[in-house]
């Protein structure tokens, strides 16, 4: 049985600016399959966010394709591409983007609330289990201010899941982060993709996170040079 992929690219492309054109990514063919967590690194001007982006139909390409569970997205217009983010995908980005006046139950329930598709009474439930989920239990009625930055980063990865998205894709999550908030992080993704069965991409300069990931995408001047399986076990 063919199994759709979760995301695929074909002879992806990205290039900026008008007269002059600078080419961001060049032709990337890329499939992420479903369930996987996957990392994409790089040095720094490589095109990790600007593929991680794409990938999320938060920015068009200039050429060639994208497609979300099967779902072409490049012709899409704006409305049709709203509206599949807020079905199938999360996103989780190195600076939380908490709104500061609300509790931590409250932020997650943003999500839910906007979409009104479900009772205030279940996205409340739904978040406190997230939250719970993630640890933070006893942190239900705190403000962001009152949470260090990994219990924050923890409440913006329970709002990106909270409409239970398939896809959760996270640009440097742990980029303003400890090691052990970091690693925390990880753990996280891990859980979510054992447990629930979503497929996440990180993107991630830290090479020890990388490798807690079942597939690293290494990109370098908008190119995909390698992809290595870290299930597989490498000659020393």
């Amino acid at each position: 049985m063919t199994v759709t992929p979760a995301l695929e690219t074909r002879r992806l492309v990205r290039e900026l600016g008008e007269e002059v054109r600078t080419r961001i990514l060049h032709e990337i063919d890329l499939t992420i399959v479903p369930g996987e967590l996957a990392s994409v690194t790089g040095p720094s001007g490589s095109g990790k966010s600007t593929l991680l982006y794409l990938l999320g139909a938060l920015d068009r390409p200039t050429s060639g394709e994208v497609l979300i569970e099967g779902t072409p997205t490049s012709h899409l217009d704006d409305l049709a591409r709203g509206a599949l983010r807020g079905q199938r995908l999360g996103f989780v980005f190195q600076f939380h983007f908490l709104l500061p006046e609300f509790t931590a139950v409250e932020n997650v329930m943003i999500p839910s609330m906007r979409r009104k598709d479900i009772a205030p009474a279940a996205a409340r439930k739904r978040a406190i289990d997230d939250l719970t989920a993630l640890g933070l239990g006893d942190y239900l009625d705190r403000r962001p201010t009152q949470l260090s930055g990994g219990q924050q980063q923890r409440v913006s990865i329970a709002r990106a899941i909270s409409h239970r998205p398939r896809i959760l894709l996270a640009d440097e999550p742990t980029g303003n982060l400890d090691s052990a908030a970091g690693e925390s992080v990880m753990d996280i993704f891990e859980q979510l993709v054992r447990e629930r069965g979503m497929t996440v991409v990180m993107v991630t300069h830290e090479a020890s996170y990388a490798q807690r990931t079942h597939r690293e995408i290494r990109l370098r001047d908008g190119r995909i040079t390698e992809i290595i399986d870290h299930r597989r076990p490498h000659a020393a």
